[in-house]
C-alpha cells in the first residue's frame, strides 16, 4: 500500500456528500472506477480531465484495493 497515493484522495463531507473523491476536486473514485471498468485507459482520462495526474488515477485504483482489502464483499453477479 502505497500511502502517498492513497493521500490524493480525501472524503470531506463538503464535497460530493462524503464520497471519497480526488484531492478534493470534486471527480469521485467511484466514477474514475467506472470509467477504467468500461474501458477507459488511464491516458484517455488524462486528456478528458487534465487537471487530473496519473497518480491521481493510480491511487483510485490503489483505493479500491485497500478498500476490498478491509471488509468482506458479497457480489451477487447475474
Amino acid at each position: 500500500m502505497s500511502a502517498s497515493l492513497l493521500s490524493r484522495i480525501t472524503i470531506n463531507p463538503e464535497i460530493c456528500h462524503g464520497k471519497p473523491v480526488i484531492r478534493n476536486l470534486r471527480y469521485p473514485v467511484e466514477a474514475m472506477l467506472e470509467y477504467l471498468a468500461a474501458g477507459d485507459t488511464i491516458d484517455d482520462l488524462l486528456a478528458e480531465f487534465p487537471d487530473l495526474e496519473r497518480e491521481d488515477l493510480l491511487a483510485c485504483l490503489e483505493f479500491a484495493a485497500v478498500s476490498l482489502k478491509l471488509k468482506s464483499q458479497h457480489l451477487i453477479l447475474a
